[in-house]
């Protein structure tokens, strides 16, 4: 048995904390500045006790829950507490302001780092919506540098898989965030602006399962995400602009009644749809 801290019980922490204690035998502490998700945690029996400066160094792996400002704060000051036999993993859901602001304190305090972003999630966030089952079948993204030796790497997959994900995914931050910004945070931002038109007030009625799949994610936390968008936004930004130009194209044919553009940029959609594959 092992012994697990978990900062940050809101829904990605809190599911962490669930499926830990539904899977494993580990003891997890916990962590979160709302007392009464500490309340809750301990109520569902999530968390066995208080992760805190004194039990942080019971510590065998130490996964963070945090948005990016956060994480960092939380890291600067708790690594040199965090034992030299331990492993950090964060969970954030972007990876290159994380890593370096992480690398070297592991490096400076002597602990095990390896960034992570589990790809599963809800619209609807906090303690009260996470779920033991949430990453069953989903990938975990790790982002090991060179210090991350293979023991360490069978290891955390060992782990990971055993809480339900289906599959572990190894890149780079700097690949890891230049994929996302196209599969997470530009759907976040087109649905977002979506949800802007006047249209969507009267839609009673008249919608179906394809406003349901547009609109889902436009309920976000608008702090979260802000911290997520800037800290990508170079890659974002290109993202933001190929969808733009694409839309244009859309947009020119069908105002100039132009049926063949037309036809041919939704039968080259469609077919690299079947291309791309996925949900």
């Amino acid at each position: 048995m092992s012994t697990i801290g978990i900062v940050g019980l809101g829904l990605i922490g809190g599911s962490m904390a669930k499926a830990i204690k539904f899977h494993t035998d580990h003891q997890v502490l916990g962590a979160d500045l709302n007392s009464d998700t500490m309340a809750l945690a301990f109520a569902s029996g999530a968390i066995d006790n208080v992760l805190d400066g004194r039990s942080i160094g019971e510590c065998d792996l130490v996964l963070a829950a945090l948005p990016p400002e956060a994480l960092i704060g939380w890291a600067e000051e708790n690594a040199p507490r965090i034992p030299k036999t331990a492993v950090l993993v964060d969970l954030c859901g972007v990876k290159r302001l994380i890593v370096e602001a992480l690398r070297p304190l592991s490096e400076k305090y002597g602990f095990a780092y390896v960034g992570g972003h589990p790809m599963a999630g809800k619209e609807h966030g906090g303690f009260k919506n996470s779920a033991a089952y949430l990453f069953a079948g989903a990938s975990m993204i790790l982002t090991p540098d060179e210090r991350a030796d293979a023991p360490l790497l069978e290891r955390l997959k060992s782990f990971f898989l055993s809480l339900g994900f289906g599959s572990i995914t190894y890149s780079t931050p700097a690949e890891h965030d230049r994929i996302i910004s196209y599969t997470s945070q530009l759907c976040h931002i087109t649905s977002s602006a979506f949800v802007k038109s006047p249209t969507a007030q009267t839609h009673m009625g008249f919608s179906a399962g394809s406003f349901r799949d547009m609109t889902r994610v436009a309920y976000l936390d608008e702090n979260m995400w802000t911290q997520l968008f800037l800290a990508d936004a170079d890659f974002l930004t290109g993202e933001l602009d190929t969808l733009i130009g694409h839309l244009t194209e859309y947009r020119d044919a069908i105002a100039g009644r132009d049926r063949e553009t037309l036809r041919e940029l939704l039968r080259e959609g469609r077919e690299l749809k079947t291309t791309a594959g996925g949900t």
